[in-house]
Protein backbone atom coordinates (compact mmCIF):
# COMPACT_ATOMS: atom_id res chain seq x y z
CA UNK A 1 0.00 0.00 0.00
CA UNK A 2 2.22 2.61 0.92
CA UNK A 3 4.00 1.94 -3.02
CA UNK A 4 0.95 2.65 -4.22
CA UNK A 5 0.18 5.75 -2.26
CA UNK A 6 4.06 7.02 -2.81
CA UNK A 7 3.27 6.27 -6.51
CA UNK A 8 -0.29 8.35 -7.17
CA UNK A 9 1.54 11.21 -4.41
CA UNK A 10 1.17 13.38 -7.45
CA UNK A 11 -2.60 12.84 -7.41
CA UNK A 12 -2.96 14.48 -3.69
CA UNK A 13 -0.02 16.97 -3.71
CA UNK A 14 -1.18 20.38 -2.05
CA UNK A 15 0.51 22.43 -5.15
CA UNK A 16 0.22 25.62 -3.53
CA UNK A 17 3.45 24.57 -1.32
CA UNK A 18 6.31 23.47 -3.52
CA UNK A 19 9.66 24.86 -1.16
CA UNK A 20 10.03 24.56 2.69
CA UNK A 21 10.22 28.31 3.71
CA UNK A 22 6.63 28.73 3.05
CA UNK A 23 4.89 31.22 5.44
CA UNK A 24 1.57 31.40 7.64
CA UNK A 25 0.32 33.38 5.36
CA UNK A 26 0.62 31.31 2.75
CA UNK A 27 -1.06 28.10 4.41
CA UNK A 28 -4.20 30.62 5.65
CA UNK A 29 -6.15 30.42 2.49
CA UNK A 30 -5.77 26.96 2.29
CA UNK A 31 -7.07 26.12 5.81
CA UNK A 32 -9.84 28.69 5.13
CA UNK A 33 -10.97 26.99 2.16
CA UNK A 34 -11.03 23.24 3.33
CA UNK A 35 -13.93 24.64 5.45
CA UNK A 36 -16.11 24.52 2.23
CA UNK A 37 -15.72 21.15 2.41
CA UNK A 38 -18.11 18.82 4.71
CA UNK A 39 -15.46 16.04 5.37
CA UNK A 40 -13.11 18.56 7.89
CA UNK A 41 -13.83 20.71 10.78
CA UNK A 42 -11.64 23.80 10.60
CA UNK A 43 -11.23 26.20 13.80
CA UNK A 44 -8.52 28.46 15.22
CA UNK A 45 -7.68 26.83 18.77
CA UNK A 46 -5.31 29.25 19.82
CA UNK A 47 -2.64 32.03 18.82
CA UNK A 48 0.97 32.81 18.39
CA UNK A 49 3.13 35.10 20.96
CA UNK A 50 3.06 37.33 18.06
CA UNK A 51 -0.79 36.90 17.66
CA UNK A 52 -0.65 34.70 14.49
CA UNK A 53 -3.58 32.05 14.35
CA UNK A 54 -2.73 28.51 15.15
CA UNK A 55 -5.24 26.18 13.73
CA UNK A 56 -6.76 22.89 13.76
CA UNK A 57 -8.31 20.57 11.14
CA UNK A 58 -10.56 17.51 12.71
CA UNK A 59 -11.48 14.58 9.82
CA UNK A 60 -13.10 11.40 10.41
CA UNK A 61 -15.66 10.17 13.15
CA UNK A 62 -14.22 6.75 14.29
CA UNK A 63 -13.57 5.77 17.65
CA UNK A 64 -9.58 5.94 17.96
CA UNK A 65 -8.91 9.31 18.71
CA UNK A 66 -5.23 10.43 16.51
CA UNK A 67 -3.54 13.69 17.19
CA UNK A 68 -1.07 15.00 14.87
CA UNK A 69 0.62 18.22 15.08
CA UNK A 70 3.58 19.65 12.41
CA UNK A 71 6.49 22.60 12.57
CA UNK A 72 6.52 23.02 16.53
CA UNK A 73 9.85 24.00 15.21
CA UNK A 74 9.39 26.65 12.64
CA UNK A 75 12.62 25.42 10.55
CA UNK A 76 11.12 21.82 10.01
CA UNK A 77 7.79 21.90 7.40
CA UNK A 78 8.69 19.10 5.82
CA UNK A 79 5.71 17.16 7.62
CA UNK A 80 3.29 20.32 7.35
CA UNK A 81 3.42 19.83 3.46
CA UNK A 82 2.59 16.21 4.12
CA UNK A 83 -0.04 16.71 6.00
CA UNK A 84 -1.37 19.00 3.68
CA UNK A 85 -1.15 16.26 1.07
CA UNK A 86 -3.30 14.31 3.23
CA UNK A 87 -5.93 16.60 3.58
CA UNK A 88 -6.21 16.83 -0.41
CA UNK A 89 -6.06 12.46 -0.30
CA UNK A 90 -9.04 12.68 2.49
CA UNK A 91 -11.25 14.87 0.77
CA UNK A 92 -10.75 11.87 -2.80
CA UNK A 93 -12.49 9.48 -4.01
CA UNK A 94 -10.33 6.58 -6.62
CA UNK A 95 -9.06 3.32 -6.10
CA UNK A 96 -7.57 4.02 -2.89
CA UNK A 97 -11.37 4.47 -1.25
CA UNK A 98 -10.99 1.41 1.10
CA UNK A 99 -8.05 2.94 3.33
CA UNK A 100 -9.83 6.23 3.06
CA UNK A 101 -12.84 5.01 4.21
CA UNK A 102 -11.38 2.52 7.20
CA UNK A 103 -9.34 5.56 8.18
CA UNK A 104 -12.39 7.94 8.28
CA UNK A 105 -15.02 5.93 9.67
CA UNK A 106 -12.56 4.20 12.19
CA UNK A 107 -10.39 7.38 13.44
CA UNK A 108 -10.88 11.10 14.36
CA UNK A 109 -7.85 12.76 13.07
CA UNK A 110 -7.19 16.14 15.11
CA UNK A 111 -4.32 17.74 12.64
CA UNK A 112 -2.35 20.87 13.46
CA UNK A 113 -0.45 21.66 10.60
CA UNK A 114 1.78 24.77 12.23
CA UNK A 115 2.60 25.22 16.00
CA UNK A 116 4.87 27.45 15.23
CA UNK A 117 3.99 30.13 12.92
CA UNK A 118 6.48 32.90 14.21
CA UNK A 119 9.37 30.37 13.98
CA UNK A 120 7.93 29.57 10.36
CA UNK A 121 7.87 33.88 9.65
CA UNK A 122 11.82 33.51 10.51
CA UNK A 123 12.23 29.94 9.11
CA UNK A 124 14.10 29.57 12.70
CA UNK A 125 13.78 26.86 15.11
CA UNK A 126 12.90 28.43 18.14
CA UNK A 127 9.55 30.70 18.47
CA UNK A 128 9.34 34.44 19.29
CA UNK A 129 10.24 34.07 22.80
CA UNK A 130 13.51 32.42 21.51
CA UNK A 131 12.24 28.98 23.35
CA UNK A 132 12.62 25.70 21.68
CA UNK A 133 9.29 23.97 22.48
CA UNK A 134 9.86 21.04 22.64
CA UNK A 135 11.48 21.66 25.69
CA UNK A 136 8.75 23.86 27.00
CA UNK A 137 6.37 20.71 28.35
CA UNK A 138 7.02 21.14 31.87
CA UNK A 139 7.76 24.82 32.27
CA UNK A 140 4.80 25.75 29.41
CA UNK A 141 6.55 29.55 29.29
CA UNK A 142 5.03 29.54 25.13
CA UNK A 143 2.03 30.31 24.87
CA UNK A 144 2.30 27.41 22.23
CA UNK A 145 3.11 25.06 24.44
CA UNK A 146 0.44 25.69 26.83
CA UNK A 147 -1.95 25.04 23.54
CA UNK A 148 -0.51 22.20 23.14
CA UNK A 149 -0.80 20.17 26.59
CA UNK A 150 -4.09 21.35 26.57
CA UNK A 151 -5.36 20.06 23.41
CA UNK A 152 -3.45 16.59 24.09
CA UNK A 153 -5.30 16.78 27.85
CA UNK A 154 -9.02 17.47 25.88
CA UNK A 155 -8.62 15.23 23.04
CA UNK A 156 -7.00 12.25 24.88
CA UNK A 157 -5.83 11.07 21.91
CA UNK A 158 -5.12 7.10 21.80
CA UNK A 159 -1.92 7.85 19.33
CA UNK A 160 0.28 11.03 18.99
CA UNK A 161 2.06 12.05 15.39
CA UNK A 162 4.86 14.28 16.54
CA UNK A 163 6.25 15.53 12.88
CA UNK A 164 9.86 17.08 12.69
CA UNK A 165 12.76 17.33 10.49
CA UNK A 166 16.13 16.10 11.42
CA UNK A 167 19.44 17.00 10.39
CA UNK A 168 20.55 16.12 6.79
CA UNK A 169 24.35 14.72 7.54
CA UNK A 170 22.41 11.86 9.76
CA UNK A 171 23.27 8.10 8.40
CA UNK A 172 21.02 4.78 9.14
CA UNK A 173 23.72 3.10 11.67
CA UNK A 174 27.40 3.14 10.37
CA UNK A 175 26.60 3.22 6.62
CA UNK A 176 26.47 5.30 4.01
CA UNK A 177 22.99 5.93 3.46
CA UNK A 178 21.45 9.41 5.10
CA UNK A 179 18.83 8.19 6.99
CA UNK A 180 15.85 9.63 4.97
CA UNK A 181 13.05 9.06 7.88
CA UNK A 182 14.18 8.19 11.41
CA UNK A 183 11.31 6.88 14.45
CA UNK A 184 11.14 7.22 17.93
CA UNK A 185 8.97 5.83 20.16
CA UNK A 186 10.12 8.50 23.09
CA UNK A 187 10.59 6.93 26.24
CA UNK A 188 8.71 8.21 29.65
CA UNK A 189 11.70 7.91 32.00
CA UNK A 190 15.17 7.21 32.16
CA UNK A 191 14.85 3.44 32.33
CA UNK A 192 13.59 3.51 28.71
CA UNK A 193 10.53 1.05 30.20
CA UNK A 194 8.12 -0.15 27.91
CA UNK A 195 4.66 -0.37 28.98
CA UNK A 196 1.49 -0.94 26.96
CA UNK A 197 1.56 3.15 25.47
CA UNK A 198 4.88 2.90 24.20
CA UNK A 199 4.90 -0.23 23.15
CA UNK A 200 2.10 0.22 20.70
CA UNK A 201 4.05 3.24 19.16
CA UNK A 202 6.72 0.72 18.87
CA UNK A 203 4.90 -1.91 17.23
CA UNK A 204 3.40 0.93 14.79
CA UNK A 205 7.08 2.52 13.99
CA UNK A 206 7.96 -1.15 13.30
CA UNK A 207 5.26 -1.77 10.63
CA UNK A 208 5.95 1.91 9.47
CA UNK A 209 9.62 0.49 8.89
CA UNK A 210 8.46 -2.64 6.86
CA UNK A 211 6.08 0.25 4.43
CA UNK A 212 9.18 1.89 4.33
CA UNK A 213 11.92 -0.30 3.33
CA UNK A 214 9.74 -0.59 0.14
CA UNK A 215 10.78 2.77 -1.22
CA UNK A 216 14.20 3.72 0.64
CA UNK A 217 15.46 0.54 1.55
CA UNK A 218 18.33 1.28 4.47
CA UNK A 219 17.57 4.31 4.60
CA UNK A 220 15.29 4.24 7.74
CA UNK A 221 16.71 5.07 11.26
CA UNK A 222 15.72 4.88 14.71
CA UNK A 223 16.31 8.21 16.81
CA UNK A 224 18.44 8.30 20.23
CA UNK A 225 16.25 6.64 22.80
CA UNK A 226 17.58 8.28 25.54
CA UNK A 227 14.84 10.27 27.54
CA UNK A 228 14.27 13.79 27.69
CA UNK A 229 12.35 14.93 30.33
CA UNK A 230 11.66 18.46 29.18
CA UNK A 231 10.62 17.00 25.58
CA UNK A 232 6.65 16.99 24.24
CA UNK A 233 7.09 13.46 23.14
CA UNK A 234 8.77 11.96 26.48
CA UNK A 235 5.75 13.39 28.53
CA UNK A 236 2.52 12.79 26.31
CA UNK A 237 3.44 8.95 25.71
CA UNK A 238 3.80 9.64 30.02
CA UNK A 239 -0.06 11.13 30.05
CA UNK A 240 -0.95 7.79 28.19
CA UNK A 241 -0.96 9.18 24.45
CA UNK A 242 1.18 6.61 22.14
CA UNK A 243 3.78 8.41 20.40
CA UNK A 244 5.72 8.53 17.11
CA UNK A 245 8.67 10.84 16.46
CA UNK A 246 8.58 10.98 12.69
CA UNK A 247 12.14 13.32 11.53
CA UNK A 248 12.60 13.56 7.71
CA UNK A 249 16.54 13.79 7.53
CA UNK A 250 18.23 13.77 3.50
CA UNK A 251 17.75 12.13 0.77
CA UNK A 252 20.22 12.82 -2.33
CA UNK A 253 19.33 15.64 -4.63
CA UNK A 254 16.17 16.37 -2.79
CA UNK A 255 17.16 20.02 -1.17
CA UNK A 256 13.29 20.86 -0.78
CA UNK A 257 12.70 18.05 0.44
CA UNK A 258 9.88 17.03 -2.12
CA UNK A 259 10.44 13.58 -2.41
CA UNK A 260 11.11 13.31 1.46
CA UNK A 261 7.32 15.14 1.65
CA UNK A 262 6.20 12.45 -0.59
CA UNK A 263 7.55 9.51 1.92
CA UNK A 264 5.77 11.39 4.82
CA UNK A 265 3.19 11.16 3.29
CA UNK A 266 2.71 7.24 2.68
CA UNK A 267 4.20 6.57 6.32
CA UNK A 268 1.55 8.58 7.37
CA UNK A 269 -1.21 7.35 5.62
CA UNK A 270 -0.05 3.62 6.01
CA UNK A 271 0.49 4.09 9.95
CA UNK A 272 -3.33 5.34 10.23
CA UNK A 273 -4.45 2.14 8.10
CA UNK A 274 -1.92 0.12 10.78
CA UNK A 275 -3.86 1.61 13.44
CA UNK A 276 -7.59 1.27 12.89
CA UNK A 277 -7.72 -2.12 11.89
CA UNK A 278 -5.06 -2.97 14.67
CA UNK A 279 -2.55 -4.17 12.41
CA UNK A 280 0.13 -3.04 14.52
CA UNK A 281 -0.07 -5.94 16.65
CA UNK A 282 1.01 -8.47 14.65
CA UNK A 283 4.74 -6.46 14.84
CA UNK A 284 7.25 -7.51 17.76
CA UNK A 285 9.06 -5.25 19.58
CA UNK A 286 12.57 -6.62 19.06
CA UNK A 287 11.87 -5.33 15.39
CA UNK A 288 11.89 -2.13 16.97
CA UNK A 289 15.53 -2.62 18.69
CA UNK A 290 16.54 -4.20 15.07
CA UNK A 291 15.83 -0.51 13.33
CA UNK A 292 19.39 1.18 12.99
CA UNK A 293 19.84 3.96 14.76
CA UNK A 294 21.17 7.41 13.66
CA UNK A 295 24.72 8.10 13.05
CA UNK A 296 26.00 11.86 12.35
CA UNK A 297 28.34 10.07 9.22
CA UNK A 298 28.02 12.33 6.55
CA UNK A 299 29.34 15.47 4.78
CA UNK A 300 27.85 17.46 1.77
CA UNK A 301 31.61 16.73 -0.37
CA UNK A 302 33.82 14.33 0.70
CA UNK A 303 37.59 14.84 -1.37
CA UNK A 304 39.54 11.89 -0.95
CA UNK A 305 43.05 10.87 -1.10
CA UNK A 306 44.12 14.36 -2.04
CA UNK A 307 47.82 15.76 -1.84
CA UNK A 308 48.10 19.10 -0.32
CA UNK A 309 51.93 20.99 0.36
CA UNK A 310 52.00 22.00 3.44
CA UNK A 311 55.58 23.13 5.57
CA UNK A 312 57.43 22.15 2.73
CA UNK A 313 56.17 18.45 2.45
CA UNK A 314 53.52 16.73 0.70
CA UNK A 315 51.17 14.87 3.28
CA UNK A 316 47.80 12.79 2.23
CA UNK A 317 44.18 13.83 3.24
CA UNK A 318 40.63 13.55 2.98
CA UNK A 319 38.49 17.00 2.91
CA UNK A 320 35.01 17.00 4.33
CA UNK A 321 32.89 20.24 3.24
CA UNK A 322 29.26 20.99 4.91
CA UNK A 323 26.92 23.59 2.88
CA UNK A 324 24.94 25.51 5.75
CA UNK A 325 21.67 27.36 4.65
CA UNK A 326 21.77 30.96 4.68
CA UNK A 327 18.56 33.31 5.17
CA UNK A 328 17.88 35.59 2.23
CA UNK A 329 14.44 36.14 1.31
CA UNK A 330 15.64 37.62 -2.35
CA UNK A 331 17.25 35.07 -3.28
CA UNK A 332 15.15 32.88 -5.50
CA UNK A 333 15.06 29.66 -2.68
CA UNK A 334 14.83 31.95 0.21
CA UNK A 335 18.49 31.32 0.79
CA UNK A 336 22.22 30.62 -0.69
CA UNK A 337 24.69 28.30 0.77
CA UNK A 338 27.45 29.26 2.44
CA UNK A 339 30.26 26.26 3.28
CA UNK A 340 33.08 25.22 5.38
CA UNK A 341 35.85 22.84 5.47
CA UNK A 342 34.23 20.59 8.88
CA UNK A 343 36.69 17.98 8.53
CA UNK A 344 40.74 17.48 7.62
CA UNK A 345 42.44 14.44 7.61
CA UNK A 346 41.31 10.42 7.61
CA UNK A 347 37.66 9.92 6.78
CA UNK A 348 37.93 6.68 6.13
CA UNK A 349 35.05 6.33 8.32
CA UNK A 350 32.63 9.42 6.89
CA UNK A 351 30.72 9.06 3.82
CA UNK A 352 29.60 12.01 1.26
CA UNK A 353 26.35 12.99 -0.34
CA UNK A 354 28.98 13.64 -3.16
CA UNK A 355 32.68 12.46 -3.26
CA UNK A 356 35.74 12.74 -5.67
CA UNK A 357 38.52 10.35 -5.64
CA UNK A 358 41.39 13.06 -5.88
CA UNK A 359 44.21 10.17 -6.52
CA UNK A 360 46.94 11.57 -8.07
CA UNK A 361 45.47 15.46 -7.34
CA UNK A 362 47.03 18.00 -5.60
CA UNK A 363 44.76 20.36 -3.69
CA UNK A 364 45.73 24.36 -4.49
CA UNK A 365 43.93 27.06 -2.72
CA UNK A 366 42.09 28.69 -5.00
CA UNK A 367 43.10 32.47 -6.73
CA UNK A 368 41.73 35.73 -6.71
CA UNK A 369 41.53 37.07 -10.44
CA UNK A 370 43.59 40.52 -10.01
CA UNK A 371 41.66 42.12 -13.24
CA UNK A 372 37.80 43.30 -12.03
CA UNK A 373 35.35 42.90 -13.95
CA UNK A 374 33.22 45.95 -14.60
CA UNK A 375 29.68 43.99 -13.75
CA UNK A 376 28.43 40.42 -13.43
CA UNK A 377 27.07 41.25 -16.65
CA UNK A 378 29.67 41.18 -18.40
CA UNK A 379 30.85 37.49 -17.44
CA UNK A 380 29.63 34.59 -19.72
CA UNK A 381 29.95 30.95 -19.04
CA UNK A 382 32.71 30.48 -21.50
CA UNK A 383 34.80 32.75 -19.64
CA UNK A 384 33.95 31.36 -16.31
CA UNK A 385 35.26 27.98 -17.12
CA UNK A 386 38.30 29.55 -18.70
CA UNK A 387 38.62 31.45 -15.09
CA UNK A 388 38.06 28.04 -13.23
CA UNK A 389 40.48 25.64 -15.73
CA UNK A 390 43.69 28.63 -14.52
CA UNK A 391 42.99 28.03 -10.88
CA UNK A 392 40.71 30.99 -9.83
CA UNK A 393 37.84 30.79 -7.74
CA UNK A 394 37.09 34.20 -7.21
CA UNK A 395 36.82 37.27 -9.23
CA UNK A 396 36.86 40.70 -8.42
CA UNK A 397 33.67 43.12 -9.40
CA UNK A 398 33.82 46.89 -9.58
CA UNK A 399 30.32 47.31 -9.62
CA UNK A 400 27.77 45.03 -6.95
CA UNK A 401 25.03 45.49 -6.77
CA UNK A 402 21.95 44.50 -4.06
CA UNK A 403 20.03 42.38 -7.16
CA UNK A 404 23.30 40.93 -8.73
CA UNK A 405 22.62 38.44 -5.71
CA UNK A 406 19.79 37.15 -7.06
CA UNK A 407 20.59 36.78 -10.53
CA UNK A 408 24.22 35.50 -9.89
CA UNK A 409 24.18 31.70 -11.61
CA UNK A 410 28.32 31.12 -12.63
CA UNK A 411 30.41 29.30 -10.17
CA UNK A 412 32.95 31.49 -9.00
CA UNK A 413 32.60 33.74 -5.82
CA UNK A 414 32.49 37.09 -6.42
CA UNK A 415 33.75 40.01 -4.09
CA UNK A 416 34.73 43.90 -4.19
CA UNK A 417 37.47 43.39 -1.99
CA UNK A 418 40.51 40.94 -2.92
CA UNK A 419 41.22 40.89 1.16
CA UNK A 420 38.11 39.22 1.94
CA UNK A 421 39.21 36.41 -0.24
CA UNK A 422 41.44 33.84 2.16
CA UNK A 423 40.62 30.54 0.17
CA UNK A 424 44.05 28.53 2.57
CA UNK A 425 42.85 25.14 3.40
CA UNK A 426 41.99 25.39 7.08
CA UNK A 427 39.05 24.00 9.67
CA UNK A 428 36.01 26.26 9.39
CA UNK A 429 36.96 28.10 6.51
CA UNK A 430 35.17 28.63 3.12
CA UNK A 431 35.92 25.68 0.45
CA UNK A 432 37.39 27.33 -2.12
CA UNK A 433 40.20 25.41 -3.63
CA UNK A 434 41.22 23.37 -6.99
CA UNK A 435 42.16 19.74 -7.79
CA UNK A 436 45.23 19.56 -10.38
CA UNK A 437 47.50 16.83 -11.66
CA UNK A 438 51.41 16.92 -11.81
CA UNK A 439 51.69 18.94 -14.69
CA UNK A 440 49.60 21.60 -13.67
CA UNK A 441 46.18 20.77 -15.14
CA UNK A 442 42.86 21.46 -13.08
CA UNK A 443 40.27 18.86 -12.89
CA UNK A 444 37.94 19.76 -10.31
CA UNK A 445 37.25 23.43 -8.95
CA UNK A 446 35.35 23.64 -5.87
CA UNK A 447 33.73 26.54 -5.58
CA UNK A 448 31.93 27.95 -2.34
CA UNK A 449 31.90 23.96 -1.59
CA UNK A 450 30.49 22.94 -4.98
CA UNK A 451 32.64 20.57 -7.17
CA UNK A 452 32.87 21.33 -11.21
CA UNK A 453 34.40 18.52 -12.98
CA UNK A 454 36.42 20.48 -15.87
CA UNK A 455 36.79 17.17 -17.81
CA UNK A 456 33.15 17.18 -18.39
CA UNK A 457 32.05 18.71 -21.68
CA UNK A 458 29.34 20.75 -19.86
CA UNK A 459 29.76 20.74 -16.21
CA UNK A 460 27.34 21.43 -13.88
CA UNK A 461 26.83 25.29 -12.84
CA UNK A 462 25.66 26.49 -9.51
CA UNK A 463 26.01 29.48 -7.20
CA UNK A 464 29.44 31.32 -6.00
CA UNK A 465 29.03 33.32 -3.13
CA UNK A 466 29.08 37.61 -2.75
CA UNK A 467 32.04 38.22 -0.35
Amino acid sequence: MAKQLYEQHRIYKEKAISHRRFKHKDIVPLLEHLKQHTLFEVSVIGKSVEQRDIYMVKAGSGPIKVMLWSQMHGDEATATMALFDLFRFLQQSDDMDPVRQEILQNTTLYMIPMLNPDGAERFIRRNALQVDLNRDALRLQSPEARLLKSMRESINPAFGFNLHDQSRYYTAGNTAKPATISFLAPPFDHAQTVNTVRARAMRTIVGMNEALQQLIPCQVAKFSDEHEPRAFGDNIQKWGTSVILIESGGYAGDPEKQVIRQLNFAAIVSALHLITGHGYTKYTLEDYYNIPENQLNLFDLVIRNVRYEQYGKHILLDVGIMREEVEAPSAPQGFYYSSTVEEIGDMSTFYGYEEVNAEGLTLVPGKVYPQPFESIASLTTETTLELLAQGYTTILIENLYPADITTWELPLNVTINADKADHSLVLENAANFVLQDEAGKVHYAIVNGFVYNLQEEKPALFHGLIL
